[in-house]
């Protein structure tokens, strides 16, 4: 059985009715980016507590840190930036959530040729995945839009060099879109490394995000051949129906649930078992 997550900030800031419309629609787990328009890292001791009693109230828990790490120029220092990671290290521990998102840096000037900096991505990635060698938390790195692993040979590039149990990849349909790339090609390249899929659409033409199933993410097809091949991980809502911003998404509860209802759609279609459908 597959299990659902989701991105509930892209519901609402509020904590309330995030949990309120996530139990509406069979999501189990958070992917915990932002409460109160603050984002996850920037979390005071009170806050972190409160969320924690309510998730824990209302029978849910935390898959994912949702951090911005990695959402910096390859040129901006590394120290202050890893001493944020270490934060979502510490994040991850206290609501015991087994997953931290992660990017793979942004040239120094957008467009710019990657390649003079890919020894840098690695070191920094390395250094991520090392700090964690003796944990249970895995990395999963996403392919967002415009950093070093948009595609997917680079993605592949992170996961085979740096080859570390501790480093996965979360696959995202739009990005790959959005990147320009057909998401039925870059399967089965990352397939191997895939501990985490993000649910969320778009349309080739001109990148717009969709419901999961109406644009040219191959999101149905993938999703059969995930579940065939065993995976049993969970499925996480990322709508951004409303909005698309570089560290956050929004889609209200009306389009979320449309959202949730797509994808029931596609699984009931082809008989696979998700929680909560």
């Amino acid at each position: 059985m597959l299990k659902l997550s989701a991105f509930a900030d892209e519901i609402s800031p509020d904590l309330d009715e995030q949990i309120r419309v996530c139990r509406e629609n069979g999501v189990t787990h958070f992917e915990l980016r932002g409460v109160n328009n603050q984002n996850v890292l920037d979390f005071s001791p009170d806050l972190r507590a409160q969320i924690k009693a309510k998730l824990a109230d209302s029978g849910m828990g935390v898959v994912s840190i949702a951090s911005p790490i990695g959402k910096i120029k390859i040129t901006d220092p590394f120290e202050p930036h890893f001493e944020r990671f270490k934060v979502a290290v510490e994040l991850a521990e206290y609501f015991r959530a087994p997953l931290i998102r992660i990017f793979s840096y942004y040239p120094p000037e957008p467009g710019e040729d990657f390649r003079p900096h890919r020894d840098e991505v690695l070191r920094r990635m390395t250094a991520k995945a090392e700090y964690l060698k003796d944990s249970d938390i895995t990395l999963v790195h996403e392919n967002e839009v415009k950093i070093y692993g948009e595609k997917g040979k680079p993605c592949l590039d992170l996961m085979k060099s740096i080859n570390s149990p501790r480093l996965r990849s979360a696959f995202d349909f739009a990005n790959f879109v959005q990147a320009g790339e057909r998401p039925a090609d870059n399967w089965p390249l990352l397939k191997p490394y895939s501990v985490h899929i993000h649910i969320k659409d778009a349309l080739l033409k001109d990148g717009k995000v969709v419901p999961a199933g109406k644009g040219d993410g191959d999101i149905e097809a993938i999703l059969v051949d995930a579940w065939r091949s065993g995976y049993r991980g969970f499925l996480s809502l990322e709508p951004h129906l409303a909005k698309h911003e570089q560290f956050s998404g929004f889609s209200g509860p009306g389009l979320f649930k449309v959202a949730a209802e797509a994808l029931r759609n596609i699984c009931r279609r082809n008989g696979i078992g998700l929680a909560g459908m």
